[in-house]
């Protein structure tokens, strides 16, 4: 049976206590222009500290898979990717960039940073 998208992230248990980092790259995200239905290619970043649970690789590939055909602008698909890595894996510290490549001779940078220590301490 063959492979297909999925619109979740899966997550497995931490196997350390020690803090340290993870960084995943995906060169070949695909979504597509809301505005002109044109598909926008992108190199997503994932740079994260977990807590308790980790991101299962194949999920993140297959998660982000699932957008290819989304029309979504890439400062909301960058947004979004954050929000479901911190619903699912409840990191420490997350940032996302999205590296567009050049549209329209404009090349677009998107970052979205999360901090629980920080987002903890802003909602007391």
């Amino acid at each position: 049976m063959p492979t297909k998208p999925q619109t979740y992230l899966e997550t497995v248990p931490n196997p350390s206590q020690r803090e340290y980092e993870i960084a995943l790259e995906a060169p070949e995200f695909t979504c597509l222009c809301p505005m002109t239905g044109q598909p926008d290619f992108a190199t997503i970043r994932v740079t994260y500290v977990p807590d308790e649970r980790i991101i299962e690789l194949k999920s993140l590939k297959l998660y982000l898979w699932s957008y290819r055909d989304v029309g979504i602008f890439h400062e909301a698909v960058i947004n979004k990717i954050l929000d479901d890595i911190i619903a699912a894996a409840a990191p420490r510290r997350c940032t996302v960039v999205g590296d567009f490549y050049v549209r329209g001779g404009i090349r677009t940078v998107v970052t979205a940073s999360y901090d629980k220590a920080r987002e903890g301490a802003a909602g007391m």
